[in-house]
């Protein structure tokens, strides 16, 4: 999750300045989001429904890192084949990693939220 988050290289195209803080500046956040959001449930994992709170604020987080990975796409600043890894990368932690997670976690959650 944190090397997307962080993801530079060949195949990113620069944009004006405003423009690329702007789009870069919440694409950053909103992806380093989805893991200061997995740390903070588990530290409040005593509380369960924060815990299931911060689970499912880490999914919006990531649904919405790809949104700006669509913008990033549409303006030309990523080429198709990054756009393509990154978003599939996204994919991966909404679906396998945390939409497994939440629904186990809140199954489970009496057994490790103390």
């Amino acid at each position: 999750m944190v090397v997307a988050a962080d993801r530079q290289g060949p195949g990113i195209t620069t944009a004006d300045a405003e423009e690329r803080f702007s789009l870069t500046d919440q694409m950053r956040r909103a992806s380093r989001s989805v893991c200061t959001n997995l740390s903070e449930g588990w530290r409040k994992r005593r509380y369960k429904a924060v815990f299931v709170n911060k689970l499912s604020d880490s999914m919006q987080e990531a649904s919405e890192t790809q949104t700006w990975l669509e913008f990033a796409l549409a303006c030309g600043y990523l080429d198709q084949p990054i756009f393509d890894e990154l978003f599939q990368e996204y994919e991966n932690i909404l679906g396998k990693r945390l939409r497994t997670k939440l629904n186990n976690m809140e199954r489970k959650a009496d057994t490790f939220c103390f």
